[in-house]
């Protein structure tokens, strides 16, 4: 039997939010300050946070008529424009203020490589303002410059961002002694609490997520970005009408951001299809900055997405290091090619932190032990599936559902794949793969039945044309009474290794449920492409049992005509003496042969 994934969609559009820049205090997402290639570290827009003393002091110099101008594009959140009057004004002489609102800008854009430029430079004058280093830290952090980021802040001040930086560090080190070391020293402080929610939301522990942000929500009602995490967080638990009823509520204040957008996209993709979720992927495009360069990434990548992998080729392998999802979803579309060689070499590497990571590194470790006879790779998929559909987390999903039947189906414990395929049913009963593995499960554990109507219902080609779905469902046919249909899809089928294959499991199996007639037909074909004793022995005794038949009235006595021609191609003694003992039978009953 073979194993087929049995959801393998491209379930990975990135929707962005997990990576917002979320300011508390005015409630609003910074739509330009996504950046997509980072899980959500809640307290993003303090990594900064040096800059909040120099914005009071912009308040108290209204008099300046510059000031007063930037702070205008900082409250529009154009970081575009106030980074431009920064650099104009930059060429009339720099300063210590323009350098340190030029990072902000920088990294509020999402260019961390140009903001850590400008902060790097700033650590190389004669007076350092003490958050430089927590600021430079924390745009190695979002670089992916981990080691760099931790060497960097202990020589950093001590400050509440220092702690919470370091907290996700030890979660992006894998330093499980030192992230408890930082959760004890946070505090019950809105920043701290958001950063604690962004790691519950890094480990899949995304109901702990909800309820921090909910119980910061319930004296905080108008930090309305907290609407988008919380949506966020139910998208991820698969409650998609919930995510986007959440989600409305920051969109009817903010309609033009763009991660919310991003999202409201996603939720489309997922209640609806790819065409509803274009729609509101338009209005991303129309509404996204042109110098935000990541945001044009994820338009790309989720327009793949949306559109069922068209242009991956093209567009995902240049995100890979960009946009997690996109490795995934470039994964499931070189398995979708058959060109499970890639998909294994792109995702070996890969350390699973969630779900869908363990699942998708077990489909393809399933895959390709099946192709290579591998007995380490299905142990490895088996390792995979069980670990997700035995979690806590995930028992009672429908990916977790997925993952126990698809483990014991390697297992071969097909009643078992039966009770969880049977659980999910109603979710995909529309679906060939799916329905692929059911009616596979159903013909190993013995309900032939429901097996053929399981196959019957299958419409792709690519499975019609599979020798296993052509054999399991001739032998459906020959448990359920129907070896004439199982003799068709043989007659349907070029000359190979596979027909000869077949006509061996239909000469078997009618021979072993009586079904003579079509036992001996094919143990005649048999015999003419392979004459050995064998054989011979098989169609003597179909072609003898069908006489039987034949004499016990179950079969028409026209066919005594027949078998004894196939018997006459065979030489063998003791086809005449057999042929002789008919032919009189058919004489005294007057049948003609």
């Amino acid at each position: 039997m073979s194993f087929t994934l049995l959801n393998l969609d491209y379930e990975h559009p990135a929707h962005g939010g997990r990576c917002a820049t979320f300011n508390a205090r005015s409630g609003m997402i910074k739509a330009s300050a996504v950046c997509y290639d980072l899980e959500p570290l809640a307290n993003a827009p303090d990594l900064v946070e040096g800059q909040a003393g120099i914005l009071g002091g912009v308040r108290k110099s209204a008099s300046r008529k510059e000031i007063p101008k930037l702070e205008e594009f900082l409250e529009k959140r154009d970081y575009t424009g106030a980074l431009t009057l920064l650099e104009f004004n930059n060429t009339t002489g720099g300063s210590l203020e323009t350098d340190l609102w030029m990072g902000y800008c920088a990294f509020h854009l999402g260019d961390y490589k140009r903001a850590a430029t400008i902060y790097e430079n700033l650590r190389k004058k004669d007076y350092v303002p003490p958050d430089v280093p927590t600021n430079l830290a924390c745009c190695y952090f979002y670089l992916g410059m981990y080691p760099e980021s931790q060497k960097i802040l202990e020589e950093a001040k001590d400050s509440k961002l220092r702690t919470r930086l370091l907290f996700h560090l030890a979660h992006k080190m894998g330093n499980e002694s030192k992230l408890m070391e930082y959760h004890q020293m946070l505090q019950d402080v809105i920043e701290d609490q958001l950063s604690l929610a962004a790691i519950h939301y890094l480990q899949a522990h995304y109901q702990e997520a909800i309820d921090v942000y909910k119980r910061i929500l319930l004296d905080n009602r108008d930090y309305l970005a907290l609407n988008v995490y919380v949506a966020l967080c139910y998208y991820k638990l698969d409650y998609y009408d919930v995510a986007q009823e959440v989600l409305q509520v920051y969109l009817q204040k903010y309609p033009d951001s763009a991660i919310a957008i991003n999202l409201k996209a996603c939720n489309h993709f997922r209640l609806y299809d790819g065409n509803a979720a274009q729609v509101e992927m338009k209005q991303l495009i129309e509404k996204i900055s042109s110098s935000f360069s990541s945001g044009h990434d994820l338009i790309r990548h989720n327009t793949v997405v949306f559109r069922g992998g068209e242009n991956a080729l093209q567009i995902l392998p240049n995100l890979v290091d960009v946009i997690p999802e996109a490795r995934l979803n470039l994964v499931i579309y070189y398995l979708k090619q058959d060109d499970v060689k890639a998909a294994y070499e792109l995702i070996k590497d890969l350390e699973p932190a969630v779900p869908q990571e363990y699942i998708l590194k077990g489909i393809v470790n399933a895959v390709m032990g099946q192709e290579t006879n591998s007995r380490d790779s299905i142990k490895t998929a088996e390792q995979y599936f069980q670990l997700v559909g035995s979690s806590a987390s995930e028992c009672d999903t429908i990916p977790g559902r997925q993952c126990m039947a698809s483990f014991f189906f390697l297992y071969r414990q097909f009643e078992r794949v039966r009770l969880y395929l049977n659980s999910i049913k109603t979710y995909f009963s529309n679906q060939d793969n799916f329905n692929f593995n059911y009616a596979q499960a159903q013909a190993g554990a013995g309900y032939f039945k429901e097996a053929e109507e399981a196959f019957l219902t299958i419409r792709n080609e690519k499975y019609k044309n599979d020798y296993i779905y052509i054999s399991l469902l001739s032998y459906c046919y020959i448990m359920n009474k129907k070896a004439e249909l199982a003799w068709e899809l043989y007659l349907k089928m070029d000359t190979s290794a596979e027909s000869f294959n077949l006509l061996q499991l239909i000469a078997n199996a009618c021979y072993k449920v009586g079904e003579f007639w079509y036992a001996a037909k094919a143990f005649d074909m048999l015999e003419r492409i392979d004459p050995s004793p064998e054989h011979w022995e098989g169609k003597r005794g179909a072609c003898c049992g069908t006489f039987q038949y034949i004499i016990a009235e179950k079969l028409p006595k026209e066919l005594l005509s027949e078998i004894i021609q196939l018997l006459k191609n065979t030489s063998n003694s003791q086809v005449e003496q057999i042929i002789r003992v008919m032919r009189k039978w058919g004489k005294d009953n007057r049948v003609n042969c």
